[in-house]
């Protein structure tokens, strides 16, 4: 499946163009009778990236995620990993150069994780 968000009429991000991820797998989440969430596992069976169907969420560490909900209002607290990562609504405030990065760091800090 390629990975594609839009905002407008502008593709956002397109996770084959990511550059730098390693191998993933992706799995279907049923969250309601309506509504499936899509995650992205590393190669060690974590997500490191949720889509759901108007918001994206990655995997950062606390400090960075501070940042970027105040700057941004479109970065929220993330539902999926709480805070150790945010939610993103694709509203145009963050450049696709920053959402490939955003998810190319999930990728790398989700790949150093040990159970």
């Amino acid at each position: 499946m390629v990975l594609e968000f839009y905002e407008g009429d502008g593709r956002m991000l397109d996770l084959t163009e990511v550059k730098g991820l390693g191998e993933y797998s992706e799995q279907q989440r049923k969250v309601s009778d309506t509504e499936v969430d899509t995650l992205y596992l590393a190669p060690n069976e974590k997500a490191f990236l949720v889509v759901r169907p108007k918001t994206i969420e990655v995997r950062c560490d606390s400090k960075l995620g501070r940042v970027l909900r105040e700057k941004y209002e479109s970065v929220m607290e993330s539902r999926y990993f709480g805070r150790g990562g945010i939610e993103i609504v694709p509203s145009g405030q963050l450049e696709g150069a920053e959402l490939q990065d955003l998810v190319r760091l999930s990728y790398n800090l989700t790949k150093e994780l040990q159970d």
